[in-house]
């Protein structure tokens, strides 16, 4: 099956002399900027957003196998690894933005991180057949041309029992979940940007949320 090409990304609306970083936000390289390379268009998801996610996650991910299928900058591959995944495989189409990550893994030690330039549908298909699986998948595509629909059956198969989706969108995607057996542990908005994390049914069939307490929103 071919897969289309990913479209570039549409920018955010930039701020007058606005810097293009961000910075991780926790765990072993706090602080540590992240550099966005200029004309990808790239939507680096925000700090506050980023922070949210990982009080969802419980901070810590130690031991996991995440994988970042639209990376961009890198924000969330990078959060990821400095919170004790085991592995981070994050891809995009753009060799300016992997070229980016490399750099930057290289000069944290990040060999956890596995950065890969190439179409994101084709290596998810690739790695369905393969019987690859992940604790953790980041879905933040380029808004419109229904990538989402494309990309959440995908990525489900490439989840391990009890795993778990982050999806970033221009709409609310709780329908779509549950109709592709996920469970929508939260969700919340920031302006535009709807963000989601989903659930995968543990071994036992269990459709309980494995974040300890937690209630949807």
């Amino acid at each position: 099956m071919n897969s289309p090409r990913q479209p570039a990304r549409a920018p955010r609306q930039a701020t007058a002399g606005a810097s293009h970083r961000v910075r991780i936000i926790g765990g072993r390289w706090k602080r540590t900027p992240i550099p966005v390379p200029d004309g990808e268009g790239l939507r680096p998801t925000p700090d506050r957003v980023r922070e949210t996610l990982f009080n969802w996650l419980g901070q810590e991910l130690d031991g996991l196998d995440c994988l970042d299928l639209f990376a961009g900058s890198g924000a969330l591959s990078f959060e990821a690894a400095s919170r004790g995944a085991a592995r981070v495989v994050c891809l995009d189409r753009s060799r300016g933005a992997i070229t980016s990550i490399r750099t930057l893994a290289a000069k944290l030690g990040a060999t956890m991180l596995v950065p890969i330039c190439g179409d994101a549908l084709a290596h998810a298909e690739r790695a369905a057949r393969d019987g690859e699986r992940f604790d953790l998948v980041f879905l933040d595509p380029p808004f419109r041309d229904q990538w989402i629909e494309r990309c959440l059956p995908l990525a489900v198969r490439l989840l391990r029992p009890g795993g778990r989706i982050y999806v970033e969108a221009e709409h609310d995607i709780n329908e779509l979940a549950i109709g592709n057996g996920l469970t929508v542990s939260r969700h919340d908005r920031a302006g535009q940007v709807h963000y989601h994390l989903l659930s995968f049914p543990a071994a036992d069939g269990s459709g309980s949320d494995p974040l300890s307490g937690s209630q949807p929103t």
